[in-house]
């Protein structure tokens, strides 16, 4: 029996996730966020500080790092991990996946499409957060003279946009880590929203196990501990340790995922 190519499968599977209602208001509610942080900070009115948000008066081009950083807290996986729970778990709850693991596609060449529709939100919703960051950052200054970094000195706008990019693509990288657990995890369940509440729950033990000084031993094992590794493209000289390593570990968490979920999905009766 012929199979289908896999373009087609991938290229089917990335239509039918970006055209779910559920995924386009997701993606509208992220864009929303830097023209409502550009806006507030705007209408605060108050440059003086050291902060992150505080740069942005003046600096466009630190918007969208800004809202990269804050949706990457909670907005950005919560997005990911719904596309993950949608992929094996709510197509199971549909009773679809019978049908899908019984077509003549191959388990491992199915979970490979699930995982490119996966990622495929996460570079849909880290762009919608970056250029939408990069516009309103535009409008609200102006025409960029450059962008002053936290170190205290000023780049030119072509180096400011490639840290924009690279802060976006180590963003992807943080998701792609959280998707691929929440895709093992929809492996391995017929409820999408315990997918929901096991990945984004997960995120919140490891948020409170960094912050507890008796267990900083433990940090080098948690994805979020490199999370605030993002505000280091906004430093001259641009320091690559804690973005290296935070991708490093986010590597081995998508090992991990893709090795759990291989397995299940193997085993799994049709």
């Amino acid at each position: 029996m012929m199979r289908a190519p896999l373009a087609r499968l991938l290229r089917s599977e990335v239509r039918w996730v970006l055209r779910r209602p559920r995924t386009q208001v997701a993606l509208g509610l992220l864009a929303v966020v830097p023209v409502l942080i550009g806006v507030g900070i705007v209408l605060a009115d108050s440059p003086d500080g050291s902060g992150l948000l505080t740069q942005v008066a003046g600096n466009g081009l630190v918007l969208p790092v800004a809202a990269l950083s804050i949706s990457l807290a909670l907005l950005l996986p919560l997005v990911v991990t719904m596309a993950a729970a949608d992929a094996l778990a709510g197509e199971s709850a549909h009773g679809t996946l019978r049908g899908l693991l019984l077509a003549p596609v191959g388990r491992g060449r199915l979970l490979v499409v699930k995982a490119v529709g996966v990622l495929a939100v996460a570079v849909f919703a880290v762009t919608a957060v970056a250029v939408l960051g990069i516009a309103t950052g535009f409008v609200l200054v102006g025409e960029p003279g450059g962008l002053l970094t936290l170190s205290g000195t000023e780049v030119g706008v072509g180096s400011g946009l490639l840290r924009v990019v690279l802060a976006a693509l180590w963003t992807v990288g943080q998701l792609a880590a959280v998707g691929a657990v929440a895709l093992a995890i929809s492996s391995a369940t017929d409820h999408p929203l315990v997918v929901l509440a096991a990945a984004l729950g997960g995120l919140i033990v490891f948020g409170v196990l960094s912050a507890l000084p008796a267990l900083e031993w433990m940090q080098p094992l948690l994805l979020t501990t490199g999370w605030a590794a993002i505000v280091d493209v906004l430093r001259d000289p641009l320091p690559f340790d804690g973005l290296l390593t935070s991708s490093y570990r986010a590597a081995c968490y998508v090992a991990i995922g893709a090795a759990l979920a291989a397995a299940r999905m193997t085993t799994r009766e049709a």
